[in-house]
C-alpha cells in the first residue's frame, strides 16, 4: 500500500532533522548540525552562523568561525546552486563528486565569452596548482591561471556587477564544487582585507554515480517528500536530468514514491517511513537564505497566504529572513546593529498570541546570544528590501 502523507506530517519531521524543532543538544559538532541541513548558505557569513546557532543550544559566531578557520571541520567554498555554502570537511569527497555531475540548468554565455570544456578543464587544473599549499587574492589567483593557461583566460570578457570579469572567472564556482579551491581563512586575509582562496585539505571523491545517489537519500531524508523538480530547483539543475536520476534510483529500490498532499510522483528514500503525528508547534526565526526555507517544498504550503507575496521575491526563497509560526512562514524580520545592541524588527503577517509574543522575545534574544550583542525587539514593519 503506497504511504499517504500530509504537509503537517512532512514539516514536523522536516523541523525535527533540521534541529528547529529542538534545538542539538551542547556539545554537538557544529559540522554536524551544517551536514543536516546539507550545507549552510554563506555568501552572507554572518547569515550562516545564525543558520547554524538557532538550530543549537549555547552555539554562538564565534564557535562557527571556529569550526571553520581553525578546526578546519567546516569548509567555506561554492555548493549547491554554484552559490557560497559551508560544507563539512568530511563530506567533502561527496560533494566534490555530486556537484561536478549535476547538470545545470543555468543559461549559458554567449558564444564570444563561453569557454570550452577542454579549456574549463586547463582552468580548473591552472588553479588547483597555484593554489597547492598556498593562500591568494583573486586578483593573484587570476594572474597565476593567465600565467598557467595563457592571455585569453585574462580576457575581461564576462560581464558582472555592471563590471567586466575576465574570462576565466565563469568557471570559479566549479573550482570551489570539485574541490579545487575553498575560501582562505581570516588569519590570512591581510593585503587590505581582500578574500583570499586556498585548496581544501586532500581527500578521494566518491565515484560520481555512488555520490549522486548517496545525495539525493540524504536531500529526501533532510526534505522529503521530494519530487524530482524540486530537487532539481535546490540545485538549479535540469528537471529532466532529475527525473532520469530518480528513475534509475527508483528501479534500484533506492528512492520509494508516496503520496503527498493527495498528489503522486513525491519521493522519500527506500525505509525511511516514519513521520511524527504530531504538529511542531512555536515560533521560530530564520535568517537570509536559510536552508530550511529555500529546499522545503511545495512552497505554496510553506508560505501560505499573504506570505508567499510578503515573503518571496517572484517565487524565490531566502531574499528576507522569516518568521516562523507551527512551521509556516507568517512573516518577515530585520536586523540592525549598532555597536553591541542589535534591534530586530518583526513583521508578523497576522496577530500573534500572548504566548507566541513572548516565545518571539525569547528568540530575538537567541539571535543576540548568537551574534554576541544585547538583542531588543521591535514589532512592525520591515521597511527594507530583500538582501538588505
Amino acid at each position: 500500500m503506497t504511504l499517504r502523507i500530509s504537509w503537517s506530517e512532512a514539516s514536523a519531521r522536516r523541523l525535527e532533522r533540521q534541529f528547529l524543532a529542538n534545538p542539538a543538544e551542547r556539545g554537538t559538532p557544529v559540522a554536524d548540525i551544517v551536514a543536516a541541513m546539507l550545507g549552510a548558505h554563506a555568501q552572507v557569513l554572518s547569515a550562516a552562523e545564525l543558520s547554524v546557532g538557532v538550530r543549537a543550544t549555547g552555539v554562538t559566531r564565534d564557535e562557527v568561525r571556529g569550526a571553520l578557520w581553525e578546526e578546519r571541520a567546516l569548509v567555506k567554498t561554492y555548493g549547491p546552486r554554484g552559490t557560497v555554502h559551508l560544507l563539512p570537511a568530511a563530506e567533502l569527497p561527496l560533494w566534490s563528486s555530486a556537484l561536478p555531475a549535476v547538470r545545470s540548468a543555468a543559461s549559458q554565455p554567449a558564444p564570444d565569452v563561453r569557454v570550452s570544456e577542454e579549456q574549463a578543464e586547463r582552468i580548473l587544473a591552472a588553479i588547483a596548482d597555484a593554489l597547492d599549499g598556498r593562500c591568494l587574492t583573486l586578483d593573484e589567483l587570476g594572474e597565476e591561471v593567465v600565467a598557467r593557461t595563457g592571455s585569453w583566460a585574462g580576457d575581461r570578457v564576462m560581464p558582472a556587477f555592471q563590471d567586466l570579469w575576465p574570462r576565466w572567472r565563469q568557471v570559479m564556482h566549479r573550482a570551489g564544487q570539485s574541490g579545487a579551491l575553498c575560501f582562505a581563512p581570516d588569519s590570512v586575509r591581510g593585503r587590505g582585507r581582500r578574500t583570499a582562496f586556498t585548496r581544501p585539505p586532500r581527500f578521494t571523491p566518491l565515484p560520481p554515480h555512488e555520490a549522486l545517489g548517496e545525495l539525493v537519500r540524504r536531500y529526501l531524508r533532510a526534505y522529503g517528500p521530494a519530487t524530482p523538480r524540486t530537487f532539481a530547483k535546490w540545485l538549479a539543475a535540469k528537471p529532466s536530468w532529475a527525473a532520469e536520476l530518480f528513475g534509475t534510483l527508483a528501479g534500484a529500490g533506492a528512492i520509494e514514491e508516496v503520496v503527498f498532499e493527495g498528489a503522486g510522483d513525491w519521493w522519500i528514500a527506500a525505509g525511511d517511513t516514519e513521520f511524527p503525528e504530531e504538529r511542531v508547534r512555536g515560533v521560530r526565526l530564520l535568517p537570509y537564505f536559510d536552508a530550511y526555507g529555500i529546499a522545503a517544498q511545495p512552497r505554496e504550503s510553506l508560505f501560505p497566504g499573504d506570505a508567499y507575496r510578503r515573503a518571496l521575491a517572484g517565487g524565490q526563497a531566502g531574499n528576507y529572513p522569516v518568521l516562523l509560526v507551527d512551521g509556516v512562514v507568517a512573516g518577515v524580520w530585520h536586523q540592525r546593529r549598532r555597536g553591541r545592541r542589535t534591534t530586530v524588527t518583526v513583521e508578523p503577517l497576522g496577530r500573534l498570541t500572548g504566548r507566541q509574543e513572548r516565545e518571539l522575545g525569547e528568540r530575538v534574544d537567541r539571535v543576540g546570544e548568537v551574534l554576541g550583542t544585547a538583542a531588543e525587539l521591535v514589532l512592525g514593519k520591515v521597511e527594507v528590501g530583500p538582501h538588505a
